[in-house]
């Protein structure tokens, strides 16, 4: 799929603006001085060092240094690039402000005293991000955030969605029922607290339609003696507002989330929309500042100018101009991918249970709505250096704008790589090895006769899956109707529909360069398929243990082995080549990207613990359970892409039939007594 990305500039050029600047980030004087001064070839300025003035070098300096180093002599230009970007509020010993870079951070690769395991400390406010979502509905904003926080979370950044849809629903007593009580009470505080701040609304709210106060009664101390409810008191201050009982929490009043909640000119229904997007960003913020969440995503349409003005201002004012901010629209032109969003927004909580063909009208209703105040992402944001990036068509193009960063650039990488074309993702490990048999872990055996049974098994298997599935998706664009049919709600795929050329997709078939590796698939035919060898899935190195079993490993090496048991995502093999979880994390990052990129089908037969790291990324597993996931010999799993999220499935080998058998709900798990490898 050919995507193209378009880097800009914020324009420098005076224009006049009817548009207020956002208060802390209206200029692009102002966030130069923030990355400091320029540097200069001879004398580079560090850091908030005063910039010596630039005067001219005699040419006998340069022969004659005094200092024992002499001068650089370079012709290269003066840089135009930001240094680092750098945090303020700390202070030296000297008690002086002092300026820290804030560079990346990536576990298991990195170390520093605020960071001995690599993640971003808790104080760096400067290396965390808020990616905030802007678009129209089902233009795939919630597709798009699910892949980014499941990458970063299996990159070890912990990353949280916040979506402001489920808490509009709760707000406005639509939805399903929520559980949580705190959530609950925490919500309905907020709103009651931002109404009554902004005074009794003209014609909008009646105060008796305000939300109930929170369950919990909250009191004012002064030396030790309560002086009354808070919210009692404001209550009388606000004409008396009738107060509900304290230990009950009734239901909110219901309101219809049709198409006209929606309406910019329904200025309650905006209202409660306007107080539930602030309550979500302030939870996203609490988690970023106070949690030690590294990325929040604020997963909302933000359609509007005022709405994004009103985060931008928010945010600064709770943390400074530290805090990185990026939004992220998605755009789609395309017909037949807006046709697909579609049909996934109708079997969502907003219209779940009705009739497909009314609710297909009442959700264009909605978007018609959106579009009256729909202002895009461009001419704002440059001319207030605001960092954007534009995604249309789910990866198609992506334009971006003023990225900088470790976790920005890590997400426009990734971006990059996007695409919808249906296909599927086979992984298993090899057959068993020699080695397998002996009970060692590590080495480059060949296969068992057993090993080499399952290779024959497995390439039969795989070539038969391969024509079945393209016989699914005619035979599924066959029975396609628009406008969907009751119960009809599984989206067309549309790039199946644009590369449908009557060809059979290709098929690529992954091994590490290890032998037990490369014998496994040593009977698919090279015409066929695209067979590669990649050192990426190469299996765990177990430095000095390589080829030792696990009792001569318990024997020879008993501090490590109870160390390793102790925390094996974080362990790495002591010895020359010794590897560890993360380490095998971030050398399988590019072979996730690549099969991101790809739009062909693909086989991996890796290892045990590249087996584990691939599934903890495809199926958003949390990091506890990756190093002792259950991947056994012989079980073949089968990962298909979709714009809800991956089907799954897994088939286990057979040997009295030498064939394999679909293993219905198919659980992972983790290994009820797991080895310590």
């Amino acid at each position: 799929m050919a995507k193209s990305a378009i880097l800009s500039s914020a324009s420098t050029s005076p224009a006049s603006d009817d548009l207020p600047p956002l208060d802390h980030h209206d200029s692009y004087q102002k966030l130069s001085s923030m990355m400091g001064p320029p540097k200069t070839i001879p004398n580079r300025n560090i850091g908030n060092q005063p910039q010596r003035e630039n005067k001219p070098i005699p040419s006998q300096q340069f022969l004659s240094p005094t200092n024992g180093i002499g001068h650089a002599l370079n012709d290269t230009p003066l840089s135009t690039a930001p240094s680092s970007p750098q945090i303020h509020p700390s202070v030296s010993k000297t008690g002086t402000p002092k300026s820290r870079a804030t560079t990346l951070d990536i576990p298991g690769l990195t170390r520093s005293k605020v960071s001995p395991d690599g993640r971003i400390a808790q104080r760096d406010v400067g290396s965390k991000l808020v990616l905030v979502m802007v678009g129209l509905p089902a233009r795939g904003k919630s597709y798009i955030v699910k892949k980014i926080a499941r990458y970063l979370n299996w990159m070890q950044h912990d990353c949280k969605i916040f979506n402001v849809g489920n808490l509009r629903r709760m707000a406005a007593g639509g939805g399903q029922t929520q559980t949580d009580a705190s959530l609950e009470g925490k919500l309905r505080a907020s709103v009651r607290r931002l109404s009554l701040a902004r005074g009794r609304p003209s014609s909008i709210i009646d105060h008796n339609d305000l939300l109930p106060p929170p369950a919990i009664t909250t009191q004012i101390m002064v030396n030790g003696e309560v002086q009354g409810n808070v919210f009692e008191e404001v209550e009388q201050h606000a004409q008396h507002i009738p107060s509900q009982p304290k230990h009950t929490l009734p239901a909110p009043e219901h309101m219809d989330q049709d198409a006209n909640f929606f309406d910019p000119e329904n200025a309650r229904a905006s209202q409660i929309r306007e107080q539930v997007a602030l309550e979500t960003l302030d939870e996203l913020l609490d988690y970023v500042l106070n949690q030690g969440g590294s990325v929040g995503i604020l997963d909302a349409t933000n359609s509007t100018l005022e709405r994004r003005k009103t985060i931008m201002t928010h945010i600064r004012e709770r943390t400074g101009s530290e805090l990185n901010v990026l939004f992220l629209e998605s755009l789609c032109f395309d017909e037949n991918l807006l046709e697909s969003n579609m049909r996934l927004k109708l079997s969502g909580p907003d219209y779940k249970d009705k009739d497909p063909v009314e609710a297909l009208a009442d959700f264009k209703k909605r978007v018609k709505m959106y579009e009256k105040k729909y202002v895009p992402l461009g001419e704002y944001e440059e001319r207030h250096s605001m960092p954007y990036l534009q995604m249309i068509d789910v990866g198609r193009k992506v334009v971006s704008h003023q990225i900088r960063g470790f976790l920005q650039i890590i997400l426009s990488t990734y971006l990059l790589n996007f695409n919808l074309a249906p296909r599927q993702i086979w992984l298993t490990r090899h057959g068993e090895s020699m080695d397998n048999v002996h009970g060692k872990i590590g080495g480059d055996s060949s296969l068992s006769p057993a090993g080499v049974r399952y290779a024959k098994a497995l390439t039969r298997f795989i070539t038969e899956e391969r024509a079945a599935w393209e016989q699914r998706q005619v035979e599924k664009q066959q029975n396609c109707h628009w406008p969907p049919r009751p119960g009809d709600t599984t989206p067309p795929n549309p790039e199946y529909t644009r590369q449908s050329t009557g060809q059979e997709k290709n098929f690529c078939v992954w091994t590490s360069m290890l032998k037990r590796s490369i014998e496994t698939v040593q009977f698919f035919s090279e015409d066929d398929f695209d067979i590669k060898q990649m050192r990426m899935l190469d299996e765990l190195n177990a430095g000095d243990m390589e080829g030792m079993t696990y009792e001569e490993v318990k024997t020879k090496f008993a501090d490590q082995y109870a160390l390793r048991k102790l925390d094996k995502l974080h362990y790495r093999y002591p010895g020359p080549g010794g590897e560890g979880y993360l380490d095998i994390i971030n050398r399988l990052q590019k072979v996730i990207i690549e099969v991101e990129r790809m739009t062909d089908h693909v086989l991996l037969v890796g290892h045990r613990s590249i087996t584990r790291v691939l599934l903890a990324y495809f199926k958003g597993l949390g990091r506890e359970d990756i190093s002792d996931l259950d991947v056994p010999l012989g079980v073949v799993y089968m990962l298909e892409p979709k714009p809800y999220g991956v089907d799954f499935k897994a088939y286990r080998y057979n040997p009295s039939t030498d064939w394999f058998d679909y293993v219905p709900d198919f659980e992972l798990r983790r290994a009820t007594n797991p080895q310590p490898y």
